[in-house]
């Protein structure tokens, strides 16, 4: 077996652990707040959830550049080995905490030594051949949607069963066997080698970087992709209650919400992902924009469980297209031996999408309810397809013309 199709398989499995974990406890972030920590106040349940889930990815955006820059240097398997024990240790601790500020505290601490999932993407993007990169990273997009499917579906259960705090140290243990297979069985090819990498200051990288277009672009696209996304998974829960009005099995119904979008995602990943090698992968994140934010709109529109189900299985299906083209995409246009610290800017869009999305749909549900909320992102969503449609696709077909012309 090729070396890149091994890693790729080893890295499938890491990553569906990874996902598995940190979604375990989407379901019941709101209840454990509401039940363990006494929030009883709607509008507050509302804003930490928002802030203890944002808390994660503003350390991860701080962070990032630092992490992409070492990784350039020093090579991408060390950050998976770095991030997956660091990750282990202090998820496993999350069970400890007794107050909303501790949790918050140590969701912070997470997201400065994360970065689990944006090396697995850097390390196959620059470890497979360029003509398969779209098919990979569609492949390992459905291996981490695996696992969110799998996470806020057990994480459902086992809150029922085991209580909140058990499920924070099980986190941790998947956490740990997902480093040690990436410790043991990766083996990284294109190791940079530190003589050819020029010793550069960040605002040199972020020059270069952003001065090659559509880069700029992408990054937007991730950032309004993000926002949007995460405006609404972390209050599905609150929805689900609303729609429910039962306390039999809302845990358990509130991770089968969250987890058919990610079933649709998962199935039709790769796919995307192999169209895109053959058709253009700005056409598949273009057209795959458009999908989503039409799915998403009739979300404020539901009166019962089984019309949210649909909706969101619908959604999943155009999810699996955004985020690995808009990766795709980076790879062919980043510059030479800066690939890394090129998704390391990528991933700070990303990580500041994450951020916000989770404390403005925080605040907004309480002015608007979660049904204007929904309704937004499918709106932003949508003019997400425009931006792509002038700043993507125009760019990508300009540069399609030089060539032919140089031809």
């Amino acid at each position: 077996m090729d070396i890149w199709k091994r890693n790729l398989i080893i890295l499938c499995v890491a990553q569906f652990l990874v996902m598995a974990a940190m979604s375990l406890i989407i379901p019941f972030l709101p209840l454990y707040l509401q039940q363990d920590m006494g929030i009883a106040d709607e509008k507050s349940l509302h804003l930490w959830t928002g802030v203890i889930f944002g808390a994660n990815f503003l350390s991860a955006f701080l962070f990032s550049p630092l992490w992409g820059k070492l990784a350039d240097r020093h090579g991408r398997k060390i950050m998976l080995v770095r991030s997956g024990f660091g990750m282990a240790l202090v998820v496993a601790s999350m069970g400890l905490a007794t107050s909303p500020m501790q949790l918050l505290i140590l969701r912070f601490i997470n997201g400065t030594i994360s970065g689990f999932i944006p090396a697995s993407i850097a390390l196959v993007s620059t470890n497979t051949p360029k003509e398969k990169t779209g098919y990979a990273l569609g492949t390992l997009q459905a291996a981490g949607v695996g696992g969110s499917i799998c996470g806020p579906f057990l994480g459902g259960l086992m809150a029922d069963w085991i209580g909140f705090r058990s499920i924070f140290y099980l986190t941790g243990l998947l956490l740990l066997i997902a480093a040690v297979m990436v410790t043991c069985f990766v083996r990284e090819l294109n190791k940079p080698d530190k003589k050819s990498v020029k010793e550069t200051g960040y605002r040199d990288d972020l020059i270069i970087i952003f001065r090659t277009k559509p880069l700029p672009a992408l990054f937007a696209t991730g950032f309004l992709i993000q926002l949007a996304m995460l405006g609404t998974t972390p209050f599905i829960t609150s929805f689900v209650q609303e729609l429910w009005q039962k306390k039999e099995m809302l845990s358990f119904m509130a991770g089968t919400a969250i987890s058919i979008t990610g079933f649709a995602t998962m199935i039709f990943s790769p796919f995307l992902g192999k169209w895109g090698d053959q058709k253009g992968s700005h056409n598949i994140l273009f057209y795959s924009l458009i999908g989503a934010g039409l799915f998403f709109i009739p979300h404020a529109f539901v009166v019962s469980i089984e019309q949210l189900l649909v909706c969101r299985f619908l959604l999943g299906m155009c999810v699996g297209g955004m985020l690995p083209s808009v990766n795709t995409l980076i790879r062919q246009y980043a510059p030479r031996n800066m690939e890394s610290r090129t998704y390391g800017y990528s991933n700070m869009a990303i990580f500041l999408g994450n951020m916000l999305g989770p404390i403005l749909g925080g605040w907004l549900s309480g002015w608007i309810h979660l049904r204007g909320v929904f309704l937004g992102a499918g709106i932003l969503i949508l003019l997400s397809a425009v931006w792509v449609k002038f700043q993507v696709l125009t760019i990508d077909g300009e540069k399609t013309n030089e060539e032919k012309n140089a031809i």
